[in-house]
């Protein structure tokens, strides 16, 4: 049966915003940072000023922390606090009025109606009760955030002479209903978004990242990194020019600026250097979301949404020469000892069952050293997860856990910062190839 939710703006195939030349298509990602004031929601207006004569995608976070205070409602509602889900549910309505309230003079009462339909979609189901998976009510009530957000700014331009169309995603990126990480059904997206004709009426189009729909109407989450990658699938599909995701950094940086003031920006990278980076941890492009650009050579720019006329980074399929060290840090790791019960090796039957268990549990571990008949696996704490993975492997292996870690990942580097880094830290583990090492300490 499929799923009832409030109406949402439908982009009608007929839709012309000027009678100008448009050269390309551009796809924009804003994220939460960008919109987490309405002083940075000004700001968003003055970056999209500079590009009313082009044809433009806008993927849209939710504002500032709201994802987070969002996740809280569906845990409060789960736990069977109805009271307390719907208590916090209003502060977050109400952040958000008074958002529009600031933004707003000329569409506030029409933007008004819209906010309420979307709040009267998570209020449905929140006077109800909890009969199906935790995962499942996280995207409905969750996707609320991005909706709100997009549906405020794209009146704000309007009102601001920024002529735009908003759209509910929903109706474009169909997946599948693995709730909180949902695969995207390629096929029927495609069509989906050629249907609507956006490609060919150019314009500045206010759309949402992170969500989806089941063919149900049911909405769903791509995964913590799914706005980027909402982004990604626009650009791939639409065959843009290019990509530009918006943050509050001038670009791809060589370390976290704020454990490293000294870290550097990095002008150029490429695709593959990318997915290396984000693979050991680094806070940069989930390599999900490069994989739609790399098929299509489609170039990303990571732009400074506080100033952009910094350069920014430039990832592309052009190799990346005289990179910096690029150091990651990754605190709170838990590290799980795993010795064979009856001494036999650690071969490929319980290798390829322990390798299941990470499937199930949909866990990916940060480093991994074996041995003849013992193995170690460095894992992010996730406490249910992690317990739960324990309990499973002690059918096959003894079992010990070494909480409170952190991994140090350093890419292209040199023995002496190595030594600097490490300097009076117990380590447990260490990997090292010619590019890359990887230090577990306490």
């Amino acid at each position: 049966m499929n799923k009832e939710r409030a109406p949402h703006i439908s982009l009608h195939p007929h839709f012309t915003f000027y009678n100008l030349q448009y050269q390309r298509m551009k796809v924009f990602k804003f994220g939460g940072a960008s919109l987490s004031s309405v002083e940075r929601i000004r700001n968003v207006a003055d970056i999209l000023s500079l590009y009313t004569k082009e044809h433009v995608i806008v993927i849209m976070s939710a504002m500032g922390k709201t994802t987070n205070a969002l996740e809280k409602v569906v845990e409060a509602f789960y736990s069977g606090n109805k009271e307390e889900a719907l208590r916090l549910f209003q502060l977050i309505k109400q952040s958000h009025l008074t958002t529009a309230k600031y933004l707003l003079v000329t569409s506030y009462n029409a933007t008004l109606e819209d906010l309420n339909a979307f709040f009267t979609e998570v209020e449905w189901l929140l006077h109800d009760k909890a009969v199906q998976s935790f995962d499942y009510y996280y995207d409905q009530v969750v996707c609320c955030g991005e909706l709100l957000s997009s549906r405020i700014v794209s009146a704000y331009l309007n009102e601001k002479g920024i002529t735009n169309r908003w759209f509910d995603v929903r109706d474009i990126i169909r997946t599948d209903n693995n709730f909180r990480e949902a695969n995207i059904d390629w096929p029927a997206t495609k069509e989906n978004l050629i249907r609507s004709n956006i490609q060919n009426n150019p314009g500045i189009y206010i759309t949402q990242g992170f969500i989806g729909s089941t063919d149900q109407n049911e909405s769903t989450t791509l995964g913590r990194e799914g706005s980027d990658y909402t982004a990604a699938v626009f650009a791939n599909i639409l065959d843009a020019d290019d990509l530009t995701i918006w943050k509050d950094v001038e670009g791809v940086m060589s370390a976290d600026p704020k454990l490293f003031p000294s870290a550097s920006l990095i002008n150029q990278l490429s695709f593959s250097e990318v997915i290396e980076m984000a693979f050991y941890g680094a806070q940069v492009i989930h390599p999900k979301t490069i994989k739609p650009l790399q098929n299509k050579k489609i170039p990303l720019h990571v732009k400074s949404f506080l100033d952009p006329s910094l350069p920014g980074t430039v990832i592309s399929d052009k190799s990346s020469k005289n990179l910096p060290p690029v150091i990651v840090i990754k605190a709170n790791q838990v590290l799980i000892h795993l010795q064979s019960k009856d001494f036999s090796f650690v071969g490929e039957r319980l290798m390829s069952t322990l390798y299941q268990l990470f499937a199930e549990l949909n866990i990916k571990p940060n480093l991994i050293q074996t041995a003849a008949i013992n193995l170690q696996v460095c894992f992010d704490d996730r406490q249910d997860k992690i317990e739960h993975l324990a309990q499973m492997a002690s059918e096959i292996f003894d079992v010990q856990l070494e909480k409170n870690l952190t991994l140090l990942t350093i890419r292209h580097f040199t023995e002496d910062l190595l030594a600097n880094m490490l300097h009076e830290k117990d380590v447990v583990l260490m990997q090292k190839n010619k590019e890359t090492v990887q230090a577990l300490y306490r």
